[in-house]
């Protein structure tokens, strides 16, 4: 697709909303409602060594108007300009958990909706962590817990599928050694 032009309508604090005119591959145009937004970094926080068993992992449960609930996360956050995604992985991992990491691995990188939206979130795994202080902004509200990974996958999955792709994401010989396995078969 070609950019034909771009027409801001909103302008906001976090987001801005654009009207893009664009030529299709068929050479036809239309209007596309597009939001721009400066990206963000999430991180993955183990307390233990990623390989391990059954390693533990810090979950963040805040309330999200659009959810109108209390939802579980990882730490994430928006990249302030200028920053680079591992700096706002890092900030977010403190202001957020409380913790600093001395190992910050990027895994991969997202486009969280790309149908409407150029937002891309950098996805971080970290471990070796310490004790830092948390610096939560104001309008967040959240509870911090420790989760063991594999157990609490086993225990939410319903569905045999479910189970046999967890098993392909995360094998693990001492998991099937002590009988923690997600598929019917070990």
């Amino acid at each position: 697709m070609t950019l034909v032009s771009s027409q801001r309508l909103y302008a906001g604090r976090i987001i801005n909303l654009d009207l893009d005119t664009v030529r299709f591959p068929d050479g036809s145009t239309g209007q596309l409602e597009m939001v721009r937004h400066p990206g963000a970094s999430a991180v993955v926080p183990f307390l233990d060594e990623p390989r391990a068993a059954d390693p533990r992992i810090i979950l963040i449960r805040q309330f999200r108007h659009a959810a109108d609930s209390f939802i579980w996360e990882i730490p994430a956050g928006r990249l302030d300009p200028g920053e680079t995604p591992a700096t706002c992985a890092h900030r977010e991992l403190e202001e957020e958990i409380g913790m600093t990491a001395d190992i910050l691995a990027r895994l991969t990188t997202i486009f969280t909706t790309p149908g409407f939206t150029d937002e891309r979130i950098h996805i971080f795994l970290a471990h070796e962590l310490k004790k830092g202080t948390h610096r939560r902004e104001k309008d967040e509200f959240m509870e911090v817990e420790t989760r063991n990974v594999y157990e609490r996958a086993a225990a939410r999955a319903q569905d045999v599928h479910v189970r046999q792709l967890l098993d392909k994401i995360a094998p693990s010989r001492e998991r099937k050694k002590k009988g923690t396995h997600y598929g019917s078969t070990p």
